[in-house]
């Protein structure tokens, strides 16, 4: 009566293991990179709808002006919250922490005559900078061009 593995089996067993896990962890490498495009593309849609909603409530008010600013986040602040309603106005429900990791925002420089602009860090070589136009209520980033930065916009805006 055998009650143990042999020294062969053992063997057997982890070259199986070895193998499997070969073929599966390059496969699963884009997963993180996929999930956090789709966390990016939720955000992008959460604040425009924001910013929609905001001019609709002016708008009942008499007021045709888009908000002024969407937070008062710190510029290149890695432990705060951005679009929280701080501000002058109710963007978001619930805040969005800030970070230069993957997947989170940061508030950074404002660029030429934008209000604000952010960036998305999809992954640790990939960045999208997103700028807020409070004069034509636009959150958008440049998705024109071969550049890198661009193929990432058009990524989050498909």
């Amino acid at each position: 009566m055998k009650t143990a593995f042999t020294m062969v089996e053992l063997i057997f067993v982890i070259v199986i293991l070895g193998i499997l896990s070969a073929v599966a962890i390059p496969k699963l490498s884009g997963v993180t990179r996929d999930a956090n495009i789709a966390q990016g593309m939720a955000t992008v849609s959460s604040i425009r709808s924001a910013i929609a909603n905001s001019r609709q409530k002016s708008l009942i008010t008499g007021n045709a002006s888009y908000p002024l600013i969407l937070d008062d986040a710190t510029v290149g602040d890695t432990n705060g919250s951005l679009f929280d309603g701080n501000a002058s106005i109710d963007v978001l429900q619930y805040p969005i922490r800030t970070g230069s990791k993957q997947g989170n925002w940061q508030k950074i420089t404002t660029r030429g005559s934008y209000t604000s602009s952010y960036k998305f860090y999809i992954d640790s070589s990939s960045v999208a900078t997103f700028d807020y136009n409070k004069t034509d209520g636009k959150f958008d980033c440049l998705h024109d061009g071969s550049t890198s930065e661009a193929v990432n916009c058009r990524e989050l805006l498909n």
